[in-house]
């Protein structure tokens, strides 16, 4: 795996050689952008934390990865940790930061030592004047949004904050911030170090009714039998979901899959993680577990999402039971919509993709419901 690949602060040596913007030109070159699911470009974020008139700026590496199916980071942390910290070095560097965080998943405490020693071992051999700080998460799907994660390390409840201001003008304590996630750090130093450094490839974390769940490398615009191939379904598949926010869409073994062609099915890459399912499942009952997910996760502040996705759950289950009538179907659509439409941040923007993708893609499994 390219992802894998150790660089032993050779990077971090080369960006000396470079200059902050001799690495900027660089990371823009090779094409480097967010692998956290918004596929934002790197450069163009440190940039805008750059043109801030300040001398203290601040580094935050998002290793909470709470979507559910997603597991990509996890592999990197245990086998090249190295690497991460090294880009997190890179970033301080480019940035004058003198205070780096790695905002840690809960549910991945049996980390914490061996992340915390090398990064330790890191700075010391890098001689820079820097500290890294491992920040144990609220064991909240919000805090992956990019303001509540900040607030959680500030010692606030993990709640979505108002943009603009965004984090890389105003971040933690009101100083620039720029956040990246454990990958896109990963591939900052292999970008600056490798000449074949492929910016097309991705970590897909495979799951749901498959015999070989686990995380694979492969280009944009791989097949989706191709990975399919490599999951190994235990039966025939039907539809598979990019993990909560990302929708739902049936199975085209010869879909290539790239970013514009999963929204033609009106879904989201994400951060590539892909649950497959199989026919023995009805989409109904996935979206229910989503509803409830959504509902248990909200953080509260907005009334759309706090509101909104219970009475959505309210409505699934009672299409569940049998008792839904065609009025309910449209209320959910409705109802999906204004959520999206006026939530205040990403979690309330995507919560209701799985039921408005699931109705799109297949109304037959609300009909099994319906003829109830």
């Amino acid at each position: 795996m390219q992802i894998l690949k150790k660089t032993k602060l050779k990077a971090l040596k080369k960006a000396r050689a470079l200059g902050a913007e001799g690495v900027l030109q660089v990371l823009e070159r090779k094409g480097l952008v967010g692998r956290g699911g918004a596929a934002f470009p790197t450069a163009k974020k440190w940039r805008m934390a750059l043109g801030v008139n300040t001398d203290t700026r601040y580094i935050v590496c998002n290793a909470d990865e709470g979507e559910p199916g997603t597991f990509k980071d996890r592999l990197i942390i245990e086998k090249n940790p190295q690497t991460m910290v090294e880009g997190m070095l890179i970033g301080a560097y480019v940035l004058g930061a003198k205070e780096c965080f790695i905002y840690l998943r809960a549910e991945y405490e049996y980390l914490r030592k061996n992340l915390e020693r090398t990064a330790e071992r890191l700075v010391r051999k890098s001689g820079m004047d820097v500290s890294i700080t491992i920040v144990r998460g609220a064991g909240a799907y919000i805090c992956g949004e990019e303001t509540a994660i900040l607030q959680s390390i500030m010692g606030f409840p993990g709640r979505a904050m108002f943009k603009p201001p965004y984090p890389t003008i105003e971040g933690l304590w009101g100083r620039p911030t720029v956040i990246n996630n454990v990958e896109t750090f990963t591939c900052v130093p292999q970008a600056l170090l490798y000449d074949d450094w492929d910016a097309s490839l991705r970590l897909f974390s495979l799951s749901g009714n498959v015999s070989r769940p686990g995380v694979h490398e492969r280009p944009l615009g791989v097949k989706v039998s191709e990975l399919v191939r490599l999951a190994k379904p235990k039966r025939r598949l039907k539809a598979m979901s990019f993990g909560c926010f990302g929708g739902i869409m049936p199975v085209d073994m010869d879909l290539p899959l790239t970013p514009e062609s999963i929204r033609m099915e009106e879904c989201q890459h994400g951060a590539f993680s892909i649950i497959f399912i199989d026919g023995t499942r009805n989409v109904v009952d996935i979206s229910y577990s989503i509803a409830k997910f959504y509902t248990y996760e909200s953080c509260g502040k907005c009334t759309p999402c706090r509101e909104g996705n219970i009475r959505m759950l309210n409505l699934l289950k009672k299409v569940r039971s049998g008792k839904a009538q065609r009025a309910d179907l449209e209320i959910i659509r409705e109802l999906a919509e204004h959520i999206q439409a006026t939530s205040l941040c990403g979690l309330g923007q995507t919560s209701g993709n799985h039921v408005l993708t699931a109705m799109k893609h297949f109304p037959q499994d609300f009909e099994h419901y319906m003829r109830r």
